[in-house]
């Protein structure tokens, strides 16, 4: 491909934005078939499908959603052009994409993104929730910045990929003020029997309360599993059931819910990690949600993860087999 054609790049964006051909065609004034014929020509000069039919709809293939991203990238530069011509302040400010795993803490989360919403210049904030393989799958084509998780992305996943551990958070079980008053008295024992929400058995932290549960000989009544964090919240906001949380949002829990720590599970930590598919952090957003969240939020990562990048990429790819030969020499 020696050069893109902006024109064709144009009705392919038309087409994404206003989900099909024939609304981008009347956008553009136009045949939809001068449309539909645009964009093959701009398959053809990429060598590259941007678009599959789903029933009588068309949506975006993988390489399509990377094109469009660009695409919007590119045609908001060309509006803030045209702005700063005509005198008129900038358009929008840059997007920061941002994948959330469904699994993370919603107010972690949001305590983690606050520091990117007082950056200078501004930055757009665009969140994605999703299960960890989708999100990391779009990382890899550079549809999302980062990624927030409560775990690292491990080998299996298959994509090169970097763990930044932001700190880790001691978890607490909250509950209305009266039933958490009520366990306290013969904590932890008095969970045995107490109803309880927790997230579905495929999260790190169930794993590690499970087996807390069972080193304390606690049989709770699980009255509901979910695995998205913001509904198990929901569910336990009447106050009437216990919850795990991570004690970093115990005061917004408060504010928010009225409810209370009751007690806290043991040794039971949550890690939380910014993921991205650079070892170096270098997006002004990342740099100020690390810098925040290792000083004020979580406090400074154990030392054995000090550089903030765990294992770094996944087994498999080559970093990971130069330091296994490294370690092998040694």
């Amino acid at each position: 491909m020696d050069w893109l054609n902006y024109h064709h790049l144009r009705y392919f964006w038309l087409v994404a934005r206003e989900g099909g051909l024939v609304r981008a065609a009347a956008k553009s004034h136009v045949a939809h078939q001068t449309v539909g014929s645009q964009i093959r020509l701009l398959e053809q000069s990429l060598g590259e499908k941007l678009f599959a039919k789903q029933g009588r709809r068309l949506v975006l293939t993988e390489s399509g959603r990377v094109v469009q991203r660009y695409a919007e990238e590119i045609f908001g530069v060309g509006a803030d052009l045209q702005a700063a011509l005509l005198g008129r302040p900038a358009g929008k400010p840059q997007a920061f994409r941002v994948g959330v795993a469904d699994a993370m803490p919603k107010l972690v989360a949001e305590q983690l993104l606050r520091p990117a919403r007082s950056l200078t210049p501004a930055v757009r904030i665009v969140c994605h929730e999703g299960r960890p393989e989708n999100l990391f799958a779009q990382l890899a084509l550079h549809a999302l910045d980062v990624v927030l998780a409560d775990a690292p992305v491990g080998g299996e996943v298959g994509v090169r990929a970097y763990n930044h551990l932001l700190g880790q958070s001691p978890v607490g079980l909250f509950a209305g003020a009266r039933l958490a008053h009520t366990l306290r008295s013969r904590w932890p024992r008095s969970l045995t029997g107490a109803p309880m929400v927790l997230p579905t058995s495929n999260t790190a932290l169930r794993r590690s309360l499970d087996a807390w549960f069972e080193r304390q000989n606690i049989i709770p009544a699980i009255v509901a599993e979910i695995d998205d964090s913001a509904l198990l919240q929901a569910f336990a906001s009447d106050g009437r059931v216990v919850f795990p949380a991570s004690e970093a949002v115990a005061a917004a829990l408060r504010a928010q819910f009225g409810l209370v720590r009751a007690g806290r599970a043991g040794d039971v930590h949550e890690s939380f990690y910014v993921i991205s598919v650079q070892r170096r952090l270098t997006h002004p957003a990342v740099v100020a949600i690390t810098e925040v969240a290792r000083q004020r939020i979580f406090g400074a990562p154990p030392r054995r993860k000090t550089a903030g990048v765990s294992a770094g990429a996944p087994a498999g790819s080559a970093p990971a087999r130069r330091r296994r030969k490294s370690r092998t020499r040694g």
